[in-house]
């Protein structure tokens, strides 16, 4: 997964409505656009309100059990060039892709063994934000 090669494109293209209605909302460069607009991206199956499978809802309570409520997520279900999208942009066929910072992390699987290895926290730390199973775990050691 090259991802230095890619960060340096697609940077004049239009940055518009959002929503990329111009049916290029599969293009790699609309991808990137999309997993680097903010440090914790979900593509997935409905929204974190409403996941529409396991395996997002799964990825959905791992990031809350984290205490992490500010990321974007994109539901793949609306958008059917996005979906086949981002497999090809991360070379990996299932829903839902996790990505910190612009980089890809994987789908729930990983994330469920990053947060049970304790990764997660580390990653998350990377990006400024503090896990709430830190303050979790001292609220543990003061019982």
């Amino acid at each position: 997964r090259p991802l230095s090669q890619a960060a340096g494109e697609g940077g004049g293209a239009q940055g518009g409505g959002g929503s990329g209605s111009g049916g290029g909302s599969g293009s790699r460069e609309a991808v990137e656009r999309l997993v680097r607009e903010h440090p914790v991206v979900v593509f997935m199956k409905g929204s974190p309100a409403q996941p529409l499978c396991g395996f997002s809802n799964a990825v959905v309570q791992i990031l809350r059990l984290h205490g992490v409520e500010d990321y974007r997520a994109h539901d793949v279900l609306q958008d059917p060039d996005l979906r086949q999208g981002i497999k090809n942009y991360s070379n990996w066929p299932t829903i839902p892709q996790v990505y910190l910072n612009g980089e890809f992390v994987g789908g729930c699987d990983i994330l469920l063994q990053m947060h049970q290895n304790g990764d997660l926290v580390e990653e998350l730390k990377k990006l400024g934000i503090r896990s709430a199973l830190l303050d979790a775990e001292k609220d543990q050691e003061k019982k």
